[in-house]
């Protein structure tokens, strides 16, 4: 760590097994705490970082090559970094599986989270570090209407459904029969609540007089 006062880092290894992924999240929230940072991103950071990590730790790589974590905390918790590295060859890349598979949505989930992400070759040894970036909700320009991930709808904020829009009452996470994220959005009408996956893209804005035209 740092001695910076806008800036607090942290780096780790793990082992690759799928203990690592719930140990990755318990790290970044005791982190996140100690520093004092705000909450603003710390949900999604926890998503973004067990995707990550939950990819790193599927990757065939030589021997016994450990996960390599680094959190970046900056602006009390406003703007934050997440890396993840491993010494596996090739570039994960984004795409849309059917709604059959059970797998194939991590990458989906974090792009949908993250204001922007990427991958670099390590500049020393072999493999990649998989990296991600979040803003607190107003750290930067929000425009009126916007898509979003499923997961990061909140209470107070308008949806289009059913072609209108409908304001959220309460927003709950569930896992489908297969073990992937599920966002339950119950919204004002009293009709069915939207069920949809993680990282299904919403449009949503603000409640405010504009939105209940």
């Amino acid at each position: 760590m740092t001695g910076h006062s806008d800036l607090r880092e942290v780096s780790f290894r793990l082992p690759r097994c799928h203990g690592s992924v719930p140990r990755a999240r318990a790290i970044l929230r005791a982190k996140l705490g100690e520093w004092r940072a705000g909450h603003h991103t710390l949900d999604d950071g926890e998503l973004v970082l067990s995707e990550l990590v939950t990819n790193a730790v599927r990757v065939p790589v030589p021997g016994d090559r450990m996960v390599g974590v680094r959190i970046v905390c900056r602006e009390n918790g406003d703007r934050l970094r997440l890396e993840v590295s491993d010494a596996g060859p090739g570039r994960p890349e984004v795409r849309k599986p059917r709604e059959t598979e059970a797998d194939g949505r991590g990458l989906l989930l974090v792009a949908a989270l993250a204001h922007r992400w990427g991958v670099d070759a390590r500049p020393a040894g072999i493999g990649k570090t998989v990296w991600a970036e979040l803003l607190a909700p107003g750290a930067g320009p929000v425009p009126p209407e916007l898509e979003v991930a499923a997961v990061t709808v909140r209470p107070g904020q308008c949806v289009r459904a059913w072609g209108d829009w409908r304001t959220v009452l309460a927003v709950r996470s569930e896992r489908n029969e297969s073990g992937g994220p599920v966002v339950v959005i119950a919204l004002d009408d009293d009709g069915p609540a939207l069920r949809l996956h993680a990282a299904e893209p919403v449009t949503v804005r603000p409640l405010g007089p504009a939105a209940t035209s």
